[in-house]
């Protein structure tokens, strides 16, 4: 008998997603993220993959783009080991145990209470030792985190639920907060937030996006100017297409000479301040 979590709001549920994805990632013949404890978690809760409809697509862009923030994440600690490392709207993800973050860094994952308690209940193994229960648009969560430290953020999943003007107004906190660091979140072109809405494998959040997109990666700059463009990954560009299905492989391929066709699939932002 597997573990039971309590009922969640649709928002709070849509952490089942990306899950999902990277638990189906794990066990396709050649996964892109090879995240187990996803998959072990996944099969603790005895969830039913079906019913959310993850296709090879939805599944090799959610484990694409977590590898390349992994990436980031484990570059950033590397090169600073008084860091402080957000992971926010973490969900039931695991991410500081997949980089090996060191004991030195502090790392706080954050998301609403119901699913903090969650992660207590099904990742005791791996709990990490600053959970913040919080919504990521209150603006005195950040009070209780570490100051005068550099930080890494990343947001798998998470920009799609909040407005424009909760995006740049949570850019501006974290910026103000720490000194300097680096964040890096998935993105979303206008043509994409469209297309999710009528995706079968995104029906189940669909209805929660609030993001309008953003078709110029600079946009965000004139947001905050403290921000800096460091990288803007576009995954149909990325190496692993190689292994894509075979018909994702030949559209990755086609799309990715043009890149305002790119921007219309997974985008990953990396952004210096």
């Amino acid at each position: 008998m597997g573990t039971t979590l309590p009922a969640f709001t649709p928002l709070e549920d849509s952490l089942h997603l990306t899950l999902c994805c990277r638990a189906l990632d794990n066990r396709s013949a050649d996964p892109l993220l090879g995240d187990a404890l996803a998959d072990e978690v996944v099969r603790e809760l005895d969830v039913d993959v079906a019913r959310l409809h993850a296709d090879a697509n939805l599944v090799t862009s959610c484990a694409l783009r977590a590898k390349r923030m992994d990436e980031v994440a484990a570059d950033f600690v590397a090169r600073h080991p008084d860091a402080v490392g957000l992971d926010l709207g973490a969900g039931l993800d695991t991410r500081s145990a997949r980089i090996g973050v060191p004991p030195t860094v502090d790392w706080y994952d954050v998301d609403l209470p119901a699913v903090v308690t969650a992660r207590e209940r099904v990742l005791p193994r791996y709990a990490d030792p600053h959970p913040v229960a919080a919504d990521v648009r209150d603006r005195d969560w950040l009070d209780a985190l570490p100051t005068g430290r550099p930080a890494v953020v990343v947001a798998d999943g998470l920009v799609g639920f909040l407005s424009r003007e909760e995006v740049s107004d949570l850019l501006g906190r974290l910026v103000g907060h720490f000194p300097s660091g680096e964040v890096v979140f998935n993105s979303y072109s206008r043509f994409a937030i469209w297309a999710t809405r009528h995706v079968p494998g995104t029906k189940a959040v669909s209805g929660l996006l609030r993001f309008p997109g953003v078709d110029d990666p600079h946009e965000l700059e004139n947001w905050d100017p403290r921000l800096h463009l460091v990288r803007e990954i576009l995954l149909n560009r990325e190496p692993e297409v190689a292994r894509f299905p075979p018909l994702l492989r030949l559209y990755s391929r086609v799309s990715s000479v043009s890149t305002a066709w790119s921007r219309k699939g997974t985008i990953v932002l990396h952004y210096r301040f």
